[in-house]
């Protein structure tokens, strides 16, 4: 992956900012989509709008502002958000081919650019076929590339082209393995958090890998942070995680008694509807987390790799 520099070589800085600046507008743009597919979904507005990709005959983006009342302001708004992220990630697709010379990152953010242009087409057909199913899907993949593109922003950072090259090869070896099994297994807490919210069932999937997670982020945590001084970078992403990990099972908790606990605690509609779309929210801030972990403790081990080019010419630094 990345290489360190050697007495012959210095650390590789960014020829230009704009990769990592679209990143993080991609991300923030992101976010916003999914809190925005949370309302849709937790108010039932999925369908408020039957066309696609018009929007009551009308060309999306010239759809009269004031027929956006009710369940057509959520839905319309997320497809308008949709859009703004589809048009930032195809910005950092073309940013990161014109500056980025890491050929693997170039290829990653044209990965990032199908899916997301896929992830549009899955929402226009739920629209088209009426199917639960694809909405489910939708949700998962709205994640997943939240987390991608999380990955994106942490690799153009400059801190990840300075990295220094770590010595503990072997403690880094296991912390690596733990934020894969974290990473991998926050995704499937999120795969069966769709299916809890889209069909009620799988609750205790859910909470299985809830709880899994937990031990995994603790032990990760402590871990890293016992030693916290040898790896700075990768220590701050994993208190990040073990702060959103403490929130989202707060918020955890607290959906789950407004949804299946129903005699336990009354609330009004929109305090449900708020606890809900939080929890969502949390759960993709935790998997990027996790998968900036994975990343920090992959990019340190990489680290002290020989240094290499893409091309394959030794002694070029390739971060």
């Amino acid at each position: 992956m990345a290489d360190a520099p050697s007495a012959h070589t210095a650390p590789h800085v960014p020829a230009n900012p704009w990769p990592h600046r679209l990143a993080l507008v991609t991300c923030a743009a992101t976010f916003i989509l999914i809190l925005f597919g949370g309302l849709v979904t937790g108010l039932g507005a999925g369908l408020a709008v039957p066309d696609w990709p018009s929007t009551f005959g009308h060309n999306m983006f010239l759809f009269p502002p004031t027929k956006m009342v009710g369940g057509i302001f959520y839905e319309h708004t997320h497809r308008l958000i949709g859009s703004l992220a589809g048009l930032s990630t195809a910005s950092l697709a073309v940013a990161l081919w014109l500056w980025e010379r890491r050929r693997w990152l170039r290829w990653l953010g044209t990965a990032a650019l199908l899916t997301i242009i896929g992830q549009g087409v899955l929402g226009g057909l739920r629209v088209v076929w009426l199917s639960d199913n694809l909405a489910m899907v939708h949700g998962i993949v709205a994640q997943s590339f939240f987390a991608l593109v999380a990955g994106l922003a942490v690799v153009t950072a400059k801190a990840w082209h300075r990295a220094e090259p770590c010595p503990h090869q072997g403690a880094l070896g296991a912390i690596q393995r733990w934020a894969l099994l974290t990473a991998g297994t926050a995704y499937l807490q999120v795969v069966f958090g769709a299916v809890l919210t889209h069909t009620g069932s799988r609750l205790d999937a859910h909470l299985t890998f809830a709880a899994a997670l937990s031990a995994l982020v603790v032990l990760l945590a402590r871990r890293v942070l016992a030693e916290a001084g040898r790896w700075p970078r990768l220590a701050q992403a994993a208190r990040a995680l073990h702060a959103v990990w403490g929130l989202q099972l707060l918020l955890g908790a607290a959906a789950y008694v407004v949804r299946f606990q129903p005699g336990g605690v009354a609330v009004g509609l929109a305090a449900e509807l708020a606890v809900r779309v939080a929890h969502r929210l949390t759960g993709a801030l935790v998997l990027a987390a996790a998968v900036a972990v994975a990343a920090w403790a992959c990019r340190l081990r990489g680290a002290a790799a020989p240094a290499e080019s893409d091309d394959g010419v030794p002694g070029r630094v390739a971060a």
